[in-house]
């Protein structure tokens, strides 16, 4: 198995699920009511329909810079604060997540094992690590929605 291969089955395993720590982001918000997701439990933190759509976002704007354009997230532009949403709407979310999860690991699928080692545009970080941060990242979230 090449590291590109091993980057995308980890990310595949933290989305999809047989990941070895446990619930994948899918296994956690798999029966998840509208009005579950879109409460607001405790002030002030997100529910899980604004996590939702900070992952979308996050994994779109990232398969961009691996795809070399120089794509830059503003202060906040990466948190979303909605209320109440519909049964119809959080569905169409999580078609949206899995759309967004998709064309990130499809992009992930054709880099060549020399790739990763290159920069990404404009940053001083190399793909590489962008793509462990990705990971990261979603098993931080799916940490948080599963408290």
């Amino acid at each position: 198995m090449t590291e590109v291969e091993r980057i995308e089955d980890q990310l595949r395993r933290a989305f999809e699920g047989e990941a070895w720590y446990g619930d994948s982001m899918s296994e956690i918000l798999a029966g998840v009511p509208a009005e579950k997701a879109s409460a607001h439990p405790v002030p002030q933190v997100h529910s899980i329909v604004e996590i939702v759509l900070h992952l979308i976002f996050t994994e779109d704007v990232m398969r961009r810079k691996i795809e070399g354009e120089r794509a830059t997230i503003s202060e906040g532009e990466d948190l979303f604060s909605i209320g109440e949403v519909s049964e119809v709407v959080w569905k169409d979310t999580l078609v949206q997540m899995e759309t967004s999860h998709r064309k990130l690991r499809e992009v992930i699928g054709k880099l060549k094992e020399e790739d990763l080692e290159a920069n990404v545009v404009g940053q001083e970080y190399s793909i590489y690590f962008l793509l462990h941060g990705l990971i990261q990242h979603l098993i931080y979230h799916g940490g948080k929605l599963r408290c």
